[in-house]
């Protein structure tokens, strides 16, 4: 168990925690969400040791190991994958090394044999003699193949420096287990493999992540950093947020009768229950909401966004139409063979293995790109709206954030005025004194949010969205996701979001190198079609 008891931390007049008091217990797996800055990183690193509280004090149960996913990516670069996945148990690593040690000795001695003897015996209750195996097939689960494990962690790709350092945290069964954002640079199937891994794990998981899906399959409880505290909740993140938005609604429901608003919650908190899946965890989970009193279940004080496309006209039946396009990079293609034609209603997601090439499709398409081969032709009726990738080139000027978005005006608004520009900006949560902040001071995820500031005041009625969940916190994202599946044009789509997907496209492509993967179906239905896997495998070669 870990207790912590009046954890206060403050930088300067900023209390990030005031007085936090919790208890996280074995078989629990706790979803840290907040907004961005809350705290939720910081307070990972408290309860590691790596930050001292102003205040405070963390107690782990005796005997308890607990590990911790390495932010830093250049720690181990001289070090071979093999031995930085060990390294994740040091009491391991150092009973090796010590037994090692008395075995060169030239000088051996009776005490030495007996000092050996006595490590021995710990190395194999610890797993030391099966380690080297045991670590070798979790790092092969997490796609890091055996030709790299003996390399130094310098001379693989960057992007798998990620895999081996979760592998790191994982390894040797560790009886605390902390995790920020272990799904950074993870492809779907790793994902896939990391959350059946956690859903059976059975000690204390923390983690910080922005992926709903990954929170949802997970974990058992929400740790909520709000307002400096932190309050477990009972359930998903899904079960988090949708509990509190019903109490939010009842709240607001004055003539409702309270044993109304009581049979509500139960019906909600017994649906929930009744869904949990056959996992450990999901069991764990299922229990504990059985158990839960809806005078535990409270509002959120968080502020969603209000991301809504109006459409000033219906698309017309002439949408897009692809005919024969490729493009290659540096000798390698990206995608060959692309032909379709968008249809009213589709709301599509694109894919591939390769993740440049839906960028580099979107970019022709909204004709900053060329393609090698092939052509493409919109639709008079369509107005869309692009959330490109890369958004650096939208910010070089210091403007303020009025200013900023005054530019984007479309030529039909003719009453372009203050409140009228404020209004896209408070949509987006710039308000007061905010919409002056200059826009080369902006964070990764302010700016993400003016670029849709931008978008919504476009009133598109098709909308080019590529990974449109980065540099954003779950607010954001849980109101980009509902404002997505309520509009009523186009959306083409790009995301690691497996939810996001998941609710909102009804059609899915796969761009390969060698043509492409279209289904008229939803991304879980196509992720288990074993024809879809038949063709990836012949496609991608």
């Amino acid at each position: 168990m870990i207790s912590v008891r009046n954890i206060t931390l403050a930088f300067g007049k900023r209390v990030l925690f005031d007085e936090v008091n919790i208890n996280f217990v074995k078989g629990n797996c706790y979803g840290v969400i907040g907004a961005n800055g809350a705290g939720k990183s910081t307070f990972l690193k408290i309860l590691s040791g790596e930050i001292e509280p102003n205040k405070g004090t963390i107690e782990i149960s005796p005997g308890e190991r607990m590990a911790v996913l390495k932010q830093n990516h250049f720690e181990f670069d001289e070090t071979t994958v093999l031995n930085t996945v060990l390294m994740g148990h040091q009491r391991l690593w150092k009973v090796m090394h010590e037994k090692d040690a008395i075995y060169a000795k030239e000088d051996f001695t009776e005490e030495d044999g007996m000092k050996a003897g006595e490590l021995e015996g710990e190395f194999g209750e610890m797993g030391g003699y099966e380690a080297e195996s045991n670590a070798g097939s979790l790092l092969s689960s997490l796609g890091v193949s055996e030709d790299m494990h003996q390399m130094q962690l310098k001379n693989i790709p960057s992007n798998y420096k990620v895999r081996v350092l979760l592998a790191q945290a994982l390894f040797g069964n560790p009886d605390i287990l902390l995790l920020d954002e272990p799904t950074n640079g993870l492809d779907i199937e790793t994902i896939g493999w990391l959350e059946n891994f956690l859903a059976d794990y059975e000690n204390i998981v923390l983690v910080v992540s922005h992926d709903r899906h990954f929170l949802d399959t997970v974990c058992t409880h929400v740790a909520d950093v709000d307002r400096s505290k932190i309050k477990v909740f009972t359930g998903n993140y899904t079960f988090w947020y949708e509990s509190s938005q019903l109490i939010s609604r009842q709240i607001s429901d004055k003539n409702k009768k309270n044993e109304d608003k009581r049979k509500e919650l139960l019906d909600f908190i017994a649906r929930f229950s009744a869904n949990a899946s056959k996992s450990k965890q999901a069991t764990s989970r299922k229990k504990a909401l059985e158990k839960l009193v809806i005078e535990d279940i409270q509002p959120s004080n968080r502020k969603y966004p209000g991301i809504i496309f109006q459409p000033l006209r219906e698309v017309g039946n002439q949408i897009l139409n692809v005919e024969q396009l490729s493009k290659s990079l540096n000798g390698r293609k990206l995608f060959e063979k692309v032909n379709f034609s968008i249809n009213k209603g589709d709301k599509i997601a694109l894919l591939s293995k390769d993740p440049l090439a839906v960028t580099h499709f979107f970019e022709i398409i909204n004709g900053h790109a060329t393609a090698d081969t092939g052509k493409f032709e919109w639709g008079t009726t369509i107005t869309k709206a692009y959330l490109p990738l890369e958004n650096q080139e939208f910010f070089q000027d210091p403007l303020s954030l009025m200013d900023w978005l005054r530019q984007y005006v479309p030529p039909h608004v003719t009453d372009a005025d203050e409140p009228f520009i404020r209004g896209f900006l408070g949509k987006m949560l710039f308000s007061g004194d905010d919409v002056q902040k200059k826009t080369n001071v902006l964070s990764g995820g302010e700016k993400v949010r003016c670029m849709v500031s931008r978008m919504m005041l476009q009133n598109p009625n098709l909308v080019i969205l590529d990974q449109p969940t980065n540099h954003l916190d779950l607010e954001s994202i849980q109101s980009f996701n509902e404002g997505c599946q309520t509009f009523p044009g186009v959306v083409l789509i790009t995301s690691h979001d497996h939810t996001f997907i998941q609710t909102v496209a009804n059609r899915i492509i796969e761009l390969t190198p060698r043509g492409i993967i279209d289904r008229l179906t939803t991304f879980d239905e196509y992720m288990e079609d074993k024809r879809v896997q038949e063709l990836r495998m012949e496609y991608y070669g």
